[in-house]
């Protein structure tokens, strides 16, 4: 009863509030994704997310030596090939764009966490996640070439292989396809919970994937179902993944809080890019404090239960995260 019970007591200085802070930010829990590309000397600007590029090998490697300094050890790869193709090859091609960067990441950061995007609607001309039969993606004819993607991504060195197609059993057929090539140390981290947003809008431009005829609903999950989001998670673990990541984030932080509690494996939660645009729009027109709500947004995330969250603010929030920061 009044007086007897104030919770301001807790809240009068800085030095008390992080006492009794519940959901705590640090560096390590964020992984930075980045974009690359053939080239030289080359950083892209993304027109529709300020402050981002496509980068070429070169000056990637550069810049994530700048982000491993600041305290971002794990890396989302997503590759934009040269040339595509109906299957597309050089998803799994040794000398891939994707594979040339994550031997280059690996010989210059080797304690780095690399984590692949395994998926093929980067390297397809009709920019479909998978083989294309007629106007529908083949489920089936697909999980042969994510596996051999896989492959290639682990002998180029990848920490983790990120499987974001929502294919049907992509996870165990991934699975066996590392085992057998004797790749079993390396991890799955799959894209168990992807829905089928509308704030993918600015991710189309930076990686060049939009689609060339309909989208994506018949593979991507029904932005209004809850409990097929537990199905999908129980049917990856059961087929080997080691991580799960819900996508989009924000929109979705019920989910994350469901998945956080049916799974006994790490949750990362994927900030996406019509996220990160809405709040940098809206802070260039400066009608939010822009700092503050990127972190607000981060702990709400971290609040839901994501145990890792994937956002392209990792390289400039995590000296914020930093003691001194």
């Amino acid at each position: 009863m009044f007086p007897k019970e104030r919770p301001r007591r807790l809240r009068q200085t800085e030095t008390i509030r992080r006492l009794v802070q519940e959901t705590r930010l640090v560096p390590d829990q964020l992984i930075y994704p980045v974009f690359v590309k053939p080239g030289h000397s080359r950083q892209d600007p993304i027109a529709s997310m300020p402050g981002l590029f496509q980068w070429s090998c070169d000056t990637l490697v550069a810049h994530l030596r700048q982000a491993y300094d600041r305290g971002v050890r794990s890396f989302l790869l997503f590759g934009i090939p040269e040339k595509k193709d109906p299957v597309g090859s050089e998803a799994y091609a040794r000398d891939g764009v994707s594979q040339v960067a994550i031997r280059a990441i690996r010989e210059a950061l080797p304690d780095a966490v690399i984590i692949a995007d395994l998926c093929l609607c980067e390297y397809t001309d009709h920019g479909h996640c998978g083989v294309i039969n007629g106007r529908d993606v083949d489920n089936d004819a697909t999980l042969d070439l994510l596996g051999q993607t896989a492959v290639a991504q682990a002998q180029a060195g990848a920490t983790l292989v990120a499987p974001s197609d929502m294919m049907d059993g992509r996870v165990g057929a991934i699975r066996a396809q590392l085992d057998a090539a004797g790749f079993t140390h390396v991890g799955i981290m799959s894209y168990a919970a992807k829905y089928a947003s509308g704030f993918y809008g600015p991710f189309r431009e930076a990686a060049e994937n939009a689609p060339a005829f309909g989208d994506r609903r018949t593979y991507q999950m029904d932005p209004a179902n809850r409990r097929e989001a537990l199905k999908e998670i129980a049917l990856d673990l059961e087929e080997g993944a080691d991580c799960l990541i819900v996508k989009p984030a924000l929109p979705y932080l019920d989910i994350v809080s469901d998945v956080h509690r049916a799974a006994v494996v790490p949750v990362a939660a994927y900030q996406v890019s019509g996220e990160f645009a809405l709040v940098e729009a809206a802070a260039q027109n400066g009608w939010i404090d822009r700092r503050r709500v990127i972190l607000e947004t981060l702990t709400s995330i971290r609040r839901a239960g994501a145990d890792l969250i994937i956002t392209y603010w990792a390289y400039e929030a995590a000296p914020w995260l930093s003691p001194l920061g």
